[in-house]
């Protein structure tokens, strides 16, 4: 593995960061949302930041030919099923529990390719994801009785970590000639109609202005985690190897919960505290490179 570049480490950094402190914004607009409605509203805010951005730096909207296809497919894996299957997901077990569950993205990566894709395995990036393995299972540790009792929230969270995979592949294994931030852009806004449409039949229009905390936590989620951080990640997914992309993703869940322990007075388990410092040394064996590597 080559040094893993300045820009790749600062989109790294910044999707961590803005994945990461996203999910307490969870907690308070969902104090007054419904999940389809929060949801919608979040794909609203971040269609318009992503054509805004797109509008002043001049970018183009076009979509080479042949690739809507698979644009669609994509979309349908990264946004529309992720955010059905992990809304479903919260009607079983709490949002948090979800969360861990779906970020087993990286594992379900790492068995697709080397099953579908015969992608080969370093010994030191199958340490790095049996490492990161360990973290989600101290995350998810504190509440095996609760998925015991909740074999759909399960399912659920887990079918949502497995087509988060299936999209990385297709956003990594297709070309996409002239696509910048288009390629983010349209698969936020192919994913809208099916999410406002569960909002119609589930939520109906709110019958009262949700509270101006509700109302900046849903916009926020929108125009920076849902717009720049996904588009940050396709960035990634272009950049690095399909297994090193999908592990980077495992240090959000790590900062969700320290977010949660700051902004929400969580209680730190030791188990959490584990997690922690097994995510440090699996990224570091997925992101540096072995001495006389470099």
């Amino acid at each position: 593995m080559n040094k893993t570049s300045p820009k790749v480490l600062a989109l790294l950094a910044t999707l961590t960061l803005v994945w990461g402190t996203n999910w307490p914004m969870f907690a308070i607009a969902l104090r007054e949302l419904p999940v389809a409605t929060f949801r919608t509203f979040v794909l609203i805010a971040a269609v318009a930041m992503l054509y805004v951005v797109m509008r002043v730096r001049g970018e183009s909207f076009a979509v080479p030919a042949g690739r809507w296809p698979l644009l669609i497919f994509a979309s349908m894996m990264n946004l529309t099923v992720w955010n059905i299957a992990t809304s479903l997901a919260v009607l079983y077990i709490p949002s948090g529990h979800a969360s861990v569950l779906a970020y087993t993205m990286p594992l379900w990566v790492a068995l697709l390719g080397f099953v579908v894709f015969r992608q080969p395995l370093t010994g030191r990036l199958l340490l790095a994801i049996l490492i990161g393995a360990a973290a989600v299972v101290a995350l998810m540790a504190p509440n095996f009785a609760s998925y015991a009792n909740a074999p759909q929230g399960l399912f659920w969270g887990l079918f949502a970590g497995f087509c988060w995979a299936i999209g990385t592949f297709v956003i990594k294994r297709t070309s996409w000639p002239g696509m910048g931030l288009s390629l983010t852009f349209w698969q936020v806004a192919a994913s809208l109609p099916p999410i406002a449409l569960g909002m119609a039949v589930l939520d109906g229009w709110p019958k009262e202005m949700p509270s101006t905390a509700a109302i900046l936590a849903t916009v926020y989620t929108g125009a920076i985690p849902m717009a720049l951080g996904t588009a940050s990640w396709f960035t990634l997914v272009k950049l690095l190897p399909a297994q090193v992309a999908a592990l980077s993703s495992i240090a959000i869940p790590i900062v969700a919960v320290i977010s949660g322990v700051i902004a929400l007075h969580e209680p730190l388990s030791w188990l959490q505290a584990l997690a922690i410092g097994s995510t440090v040394i699996s990224l570091w064996l997925a992101l540096v490179p072995r001495r006389g590597e470099r």
